[in-house]
């Protein structure tokens, strides 16, 4: 039982590094099947440029939990909010997960969100935000 999730994690990392080597490059496998890998302590990579309506899909590709959380003041006026877990602010997130972990996304795990406002999106993950694991994503139209 331990040895499975041991190996599923260490399936995470080495596919983790090897997103890092192979940057810009389909892997064996083909495409990954998300636009953003987070890595122990980074976002992977940094900064996507999508278009109006496109979704973007987040993956957890370590073994460490995250959280994608938009920042305080950090996306367009008239855009909507988004974070891991649902919250409606960045405060209600923090909160959450201060007390419970909330928002949480373990190895493996995905969130999406669909960007209908142009402009530049600034997204933090709240347990690594001071070791400076933020990301932006682009939107044109």
């Amino acid at each position: 039982m331990y040895r499975r999730r041991f190996l599923r994690r260490a399936g995470a990392v080495g596919s983790a590094a090897a997103t890092v080597g192979l940057a810009g490059c389909a892997g064996v496998g083909g495409e990954p099947d998300y636009d953003v890998g987070m890595l122990a302590s980074a976002y992977e990579p940094r900064q996507v440029t999508v278009a109006v309506g496109d979704t973007v899909a987040w993956m957890n590709t370590s073994a460490r939990a995250h959280t994608v959380t938009a920042t305080e003041g950090g996306i367009p006026d008239a855009a909507e909010f988004f974070a891991s877990g649902g919250f409606d602010d960045y405060a209600t997130a923090k909160e959450a997960w201060d007390a419970d972990f909330g928002g949480i996304l373990e190895s493996g795990d995905r969130f999406e969100h669909t960007f209908t406002v142009p402009g530049a999106y600034e997204y933090v993950c709240i347990p690594h935000r001071e070791g400076g694991m933020y990301g932006t994503v682009v939107v044109e139209e």
